[in-house]
């Protein structure tokens, strides 16, 4: 064997040019499938993150809530939803492998500012939640690709009357002024005015129930939320708005509120039992979801609760959508880089096959088999796939790191901040070895055709080829 690698090796170095030509080829294809491939893993690890600080790795919900709730979310409340997670926080599987348990409270409604002389309202997708479980949420990066977020101080566990609005819903109700939103137009033309003389049994008349003045004594402004409790009365409650959140999408963004949990409960439930529409769990690793959701079907089903649990994934189908798209753009890819390969082989091993057709009969008449002929040429082809890829992989890891270096960003598809623009080649190593073997393989499959025709050359025919 060691003397077959030999041979191959100085037949490699016989004929240099054609070989580095063909080199070159698979070197172009490793560092093509491995630079995309980086820049695949990357973008899968940075949208996992992101969807992972915002709705946590799984979450536990009444049975039918994902399919049904969205209707009524007040309909799909969990009883005692402070039971179900101190049954989960505690329980001896699951405990070491949380990072955050915490509730959260869909609802829906009309938002309304009617402060300065405004008369503007929108129906709002709002969120109850804990400040503080949500600042804890949105440092988690296990993947390191830079987009942990700092607590946000506009959210405050002791201030159940603030909360945040996306940009989109900021510019509807006139608080691009107030909320110092860059790039928020104003209205070029008004409504018409309300009449003030006529009985007002709208949302400002609700909200006049709740405050005399339009506007907080710290100078935030206000807006008057009013949806309808489990029991169908209409309710109104009064948010301060601390601040503008622009999200991915512009459908959400035009929607958007996150308020307190007990802001959100007082107005779903108001004197009622407060409950909540979901449980989130976050975890430490993204690779222990499959055990946990394992476990946590146990225990729903040991104490006969109508729970139901989904995962990330199910929630952001996005994410889904947009891992599967990477994914076939990078097979598409790599089947155009092997077909490259394989021809640029199958052309070298066939010219070499011409050019020593006087030196397969001399060793076929030494005494050597076709199988001896066949390994030969095989072999040829290994080493050069081998080390092309070899080469090419050295080269990735190269404008990897200049890439990475430069301190590009993006916006990458559901975001609405720039990320880091980066090639992550060091946290996958499976990749870099999967494209070597493959591109090996591919060389040496390649080889495999002009090897059988030099293995079934004739002695004689061979020896007075011209």
């Amino acid at each position: 064997m060691k003397l077959l690698f030999k041979t191959a090796a100085r037949n490699i170095l016989r004929n240099a040019r054609r070989s580095l030509m063909t080199g070159s080829a698979v070197a172009a294809g490793a560092l093509a499938m491995m630079l995309f491939g980086g820049f695949v893993s990357y973008i899968f690890a940075g949208l996992e993150t992101i969807n992972v600080q915002r709705v946590g790795h799984l979450s536990v919900f009444r049975s039918g809530y994902f399919l049904f709730g969205s209707g009524n979310p007040a309909a799909y409340g969990i009883d005692d939803y402070r039971h179900v997670m101190d049954l989960i926080s505690r329980d001896p599987q699951i405990r070491p492998l949380l990072n955050v348990v915490t509730p959260t409270q869909s609802l829906s409604g009309i938002a309304g500012n009617y402060s300065g002389g405004n008369e503007a309202s929108k129906t709002f997708l709002g969120v109850g939640l804990i400040p503080s479980a949500r600042d804890r949420m949105r440092q988690w990066d296990e993947h390191h690709t830079g987009n942990a977020r700092p607590p946000d101080a506009r959210l405050s566990d002791r201030d159940e009357s603030r909360g945040l609005v996306g940009e989109g819903l900021a510019r509807i109700l006139g608080l691009c002024g107030p909320l110092h939103v860059s790039q928020c137009p104003a209205a070029s033309t008004k409504a018409d005015k309300v009449d003030s003389t006529k009985p007002r049994t709208d949302i400002v008349g609700l909200a006049e129930l709740e405050a005399s003045s339009s506007e907080r004594k710290d100078g935030l402004p206000r807006l008057d939320l009013l949806a309808a409790t489990v029991g169908g009365a209409p309710n109104v409650v009064s948010l301060a708005v601390s601040g503008a959140e622009a999200q991915g999408a512009r459908e959400l963004d035009d929607n958007y509120i996150a308020m307190h949990l007990g802001l959100a409960q007082q107005l779903v439930y108001g004197r009622g039992e407060h409950k909540a529409t979901g449980i989130v769990l976050q975890l430490q690793r993204s690779e222990d979801l499959s055990a946990v959701r394992t476990r946590l079907k146990q225990l729903i089903a040991d104490n006969h609760l109508d729970l139901e649990v989904r995962d990330f994934g199910e929630l952001a189908p996005f994410y889904v959508q947009v891992v599967a798209m990477f994914s076939s753009i990078f097979v598409f890819i790599s089947l155009v880089m092997g077909l490259i390969v394989l021809f640029a082989v199958v052309n070298t091993m066939t010219m070499n096959v011409m050019e020593r057709t006087n030196e397969i009969g001399t060793i076929r008449a030494m005494g050597v088999r076709r199988g001896g002929v066949r390994n030969q040429f095989l072999v040829e082809g290994a080493l050069i796939g081998a080390i092309g890829a070899t080469i090419g992989a050295l080269l990735a890891f190269v404008i990897g790191a200049i890439v990475n270096a430069m301190g590009w960003s993006w916006i990458p598809p559901g975001n609405s901040s720039p990320t880091p623009f980066r090639v992550d080649l060091t946290g996958h190593l499976s990749l870099l070895a999967g494209t070597w073997i493959v591109l090996t393989l591919v060389a040496m499959a390649a080889a495999l055709i002009p090897a059988n025709r030099a293995a079934r050359l004739s002695v004689v025919d061979a020896l007075r080829h011209v």
